[in-house]
């Protein structure tokens, strides 16, 4: 197990996290799922964690990527019907024959319980539960031209993480702008690799929700022996750890990529989570939020774990390569780029005080460095040389 599978998991296993996990589960459940289905009826259900729901279910995945294809294969290796909707038949017909997928993670063998669709009217209308995990960037258009699917009451889990460019938004907003403020939503993060969750590598994550009865239905439909879901009714302070952890993710690669040693990699990591949680609580996250799973815990994964996107494109910057190098040689979206220049803009928007830079130096810096004001270096010097300030400014 790596180093940063161990972070997680002592951070999961926190008494000040732990929440009955033994404990009974209650939920008044939406039941009706068929075709014509436009909303769920409840019925009062108890049952107990990581058994069977006293309900069917069907699970349909928007999003055929990595982290769609890892949230697919959670609920089909628990035996849950569950169809992932792809853009390309190729990619359909090669999930439904050889239960592999043909570009990413080639060697993983998916469960015969998930299939593959190109057409959303296969999967989403009769959906139990549907799970967003299509790229913030690319969110609203996608989630437009499939809403005419979805029914009204069908609760949506996503586990996309980032600030739209556009808009400013975080996917809570998104979501609530394509899809009805009305309907149930739910928000999953943590450090959470595609790859080690397919490989049923321990991972330990978090679901968030303002319907706390929601998510843990969601949390006792994924966990298994290799995959534990917390939950959280802080949905803010779980969107602001996914999407902060990948601009952080960025520093600590052009960190490593300069050369600059364990000391600087561990101070940057650090005062970037003081960052975070800066930004959590001028937004009323909750501080236990952001060190935890979704805060502190991603930010581990992200910045030491070798299978990191992000971590890899600010090691490649530190290397001297551009980005229009590192971009036309990717497959991958790295969600930090465009979060970084995001988040700075809805800092200065949504953030009041002077000198926002010096409260954000880590985040403003990288920022900077993907627009092409500031080399990596520089923009560490700059950091080194700021002003001298109490560790924490903003405590007594």
């Amino acid at each position: 197990m790596g180093l940063y599978s161990v972070f997680s998991l002592l951070i999961a296993l926190h008494p000040f996290l732990y929440h009955g996990v033994n404990a009974f589960v209650q939920r008044s459940d939406l039941i009706s799922t068929r075709l014509s289905t436009t909303a769920f009826t409840r019925s009062s259900l108890q049952m107990q964690a990581n058994s069977p729901p006293p309900y069917p279910v069907r699970i349909a995945v928007m999003g055929g990527g990595n982290f769609g294809l890892a949230l697919s294969s959670i609920s089909a290796r628990k035996g849950f019907p569950t169809t992932i909707l792809v853009r390309e038949q190729e990619i359909a017909d090669s999930i439904n024959t050889n239960h592999t997928h043909p570009r990413y993670m080639r060697d993983v063998k998916f469960p015969p319980t998930l299939r593959a669709t190109t057409n959303p009217q296969d999967c989403l209308p009769d959906a139990t539960y549907i799970v967003h995990a299509v790229p913030v960037q690319y969110s609203r258009k996608f989630l437009n031209s499939v809403k005419e699917y979805i029914p009204p009451g069908t609760p949506v889990l996503s586990g996309s993480k980032g600030i739209e460019t556009s808009s400013l938004g975080f996917m809570a907003d998104i979501l609530k702008e394509t899809l009805g403020e009305e309907r149930p939503y739910a928000f999953l993060s943590g450090p959470s690799f595609a790859r080690e969750i397919c490989d049923g590598v321990a991972t330990a994550v978090v679901i968030a929700s303002e319907d706390l009865l929601l998510a843990r239905d969601l949390a006792t439909l994924l966990s298994d022996g290799n995959f534990r879901v917390f939950t959280s009714r802080d949905v803010i302070g779980v969107e602001i750890g996914g999407a902060v952890k990948n601009v952080i993710a960025l520093a600590a690669g052009m960190c490593e990529g300069l050369g600059l040693g364990t000391n600087a990699m561990s101070g940057l990591v650090t005062r970037g989570c003081g960052e975070m949680r800066r930004l959590g609580l001028t937004l009323g996250a909750r501080p236990s939020t952001i060190a935890g799973l979704s805060g502190v815990g991603d930010t581990f994964g992200t910045c030491f774990g070798p299978l990191s996107r992000n971590r890899q494109f600010g090691y490649r910057l530190g290397k001297g390569e551009t980005m229009e190098e590192i971009l036309a040689s990717s497959s991958e979206v790295a969600e930090g780029v465009d979060t970084s220049i995001a988040l700075v803009n809805f800092i200065k928007q949504n953030c009041k005080g002077y000198r926002l830079d010096l409260k954000y130096p880590i985040l403003f810096g990288v920022a900077d460095i993907l627009q092409g004001k500031l080399t990596p270096l520089d923009g560490l010097k700059g950091i080194m040389n700021m002003p001298f300030l109490m560790e924490n400014f903003d405590e007594r």
